[in-house]
């Protein structure tokens, strides 16, 4: 039996490597006939423009040829430019990306006409065929987007009140090509420590300056747009403006970014911020605004650390060795403040502010008393918020004004925060275990301009929610600080 066994065996193996290599030819065979991937991404060649400049589109797509159309976001999409049959080339992502950009060419040029409005302005990139020659054969789309901002042609012109979109924010959390400012969502779990504009973006758009600006929309409350970069490298632009907002994250700022804002205060302009967890981490501008630096918590690795003068340090702003506080400039800081019905924080909260002084001029036309809470139903006190040093007297708060929060700011309401130890305990100088608070209030200048802070990322949810308190306290300060 052993000797039959033996002369079967062959034979099978043979038919079975046989047959192996068929399957083989006709998988080749398939692979030849099917479909490559299809995509497409890209990324605008400039973060804003004016009339009569042009922004260039770079796409890679997996097409022969591709559609790209631009709609302005506001109240409503507002189609203004579209072309198809644009030349597509699968183009190759460099190892550097992330940091340094993917350098692709132009594909397609659009110039910026006269009647274009400021605002921000949505590129869609499409891509379809029709699959394999033989095999995989069916209609297929791919479709992406990038971004850019149109200023006003004429500064000032059609509105004194100047918003200037987190861009910087938008690319700190981007991850594409591998990494981010972050470590969370980076390739391996490593965190960046520079960051390029020129890779396909992210944005945070939709989640806090589209709800802000649709409501300022239906009320007919026009606006001018800008981007961060804007204020670094064209202070000029605040000439024109009473009344410059922060919306939403605004989490990174540079050293002359802040400078110019501050002058502008000093000089009798007026902000809102309509954000929180803003001016936290100290970015520095490189290849003319198209990347960020930041080390954030490896500050010691920063080049700048070992020059002894921490004043450009890429960390936290209220960093003792860098001695800049946000809270001069907001009257608020993230180190007295922290996560809200996020990161495992306060995940039971109201979302509400509690009033404490309802007699000041934002609530005019509220009726909030004191102890009243509002914003609770659309969660306006929310993700990340900013706070100050307090003392409590008769159930009121009052800043110590220890940790540069100007002499003249007046909380009007809070809400606790609380940073996650995971952020925070990498701080030496962090007090562990202490509970902030989202702070909203106001300050005034000597001899200069008023600043108000809502102290959460998420005010503009309350818009997006109608919430009547809400509205009608936006509205107090945009009429009020605008004039």
């Amino acid at each position: 039996m052993k000797q039959w066994s033996s002369l079967f065996r062959f034979p099978m193996a043979l038919a079975m490597l046989c047959a192996t290599l068929v399957a083989g030819v006709f998988s080749s065979t398939a692979m030849a006939d099917g479909a490559a991937p299809l995509f497409i991404e890209g990324y605008a060649g400039q973060l804003s423009v004016v009339a009569g400049e042009e922004v260039t589109l770079h796409v890679s797509t997996g097409a022969a040829t591709f559609e790209a159309e631009i709609t302005r976001l506001g109240e409503t999409a507002e189609s203004v430019w579209s072309q198809k049959g644009i030349p597509g080339q699968n183009l190759p992502v460099p190892e550097k990306a992330s940091s340094h950009g993917c350098g692709w060419p132009e594909s397609v040029r659009v110039a910026i006409p006269a009647e274009w409005r400021s605002g921000y302005y949505q590129v869609t990139l499409r891509a379809a065929d029709g699959g394999g020659r033989f095999v995989q054969r069916g209609q297929r789309t791919a479709t992406s987007s990038c971004f850019f901002v149109v200023r006003a042609a004429e500064p000032g012109k059609n509105s004194k009140i100047l918003l200037q979109l987190t861009t910087n924010t938008y690319n700190a959390y981007n991850n594409w090509g591998g990494s981010s400012l972050y470590a969370y969502n980076g390739r391996a779990g490593l965190q960046g420590n520079r960051v390029s504009f020129d890779r396909p973006p992210s944005s945070q758009f939709a989640n806090w300056e589209h709800p802000f600006i649709q409501w300022a929309e239906r009320n007919a409350i026009e606006l001018d747009y800008a981007v961060n970069s804007d204020l670094e490298f064209r202070p000029e632009l605040l000439e024109n403006y009473r009344l410059v907002l922060s919306v939403g994250h605004d989490e990174y700022w540079s050293t002359p970014m802040r400078d110019n804002l501050e002058a502008f205060i000093a000089g009798g302009g007026n902000v809102a911020f309509f954000s929180g967890n803003t001016c936290c981490w100290q970015v520095r501008s490189e290849d003319e605004g198209r990347a960020l630096v930041c080390w954030k918590e490896n500050y010691f690795k920063d080049p700048v650390f070992a020059t002894g003068d921490y004043t450009l340090l890429t960390s936290l702003w209220s960093h003792h060795l860098v001695k800049r506080p946000e809270n001069e400039l907001t009257g608020v800081g993230f180190l007295w403040g922290g996560f809200h019905k996020s990161h495992d924080q306060f995940m039971d909260g109201s979302g509400a502010f509690t009033v404490h002084r309802p007699d000041h001029w934002i609530f005019e036309g509220t009726d909030l008393k004191r102890d009243d809470s509002f914003g609770g139903k659309n969660t306006i006190v929310g993700y990340e918020c900013d706070g100050c040093e307090l003392e409590w007297n008769d159930g009121l708060p009052t800043p110590t004004y220890r940790d540069g929060t100007p002499e003249t700011f007046t909380v009007l309401s809070t809400a606790p925060a609380r940073w996650h130890p995971g952020d925070s305990e990498w701080y030496e100088k962090w007090e562990k275990g202490r509970t902030g608070a989202a702070c909203l209030g106001v300050y005034t200048k000597p001899q200069g301009g008023t600043v108000f802070t809502s102290g959460t990322t998420d005010w503009a949810h309350g818009l997006r929610g109608g919430d009547p308190e809400v509205e009608r306290i936006t509205k107090n300060i945009l009429d009020r600080l605008s004039k």
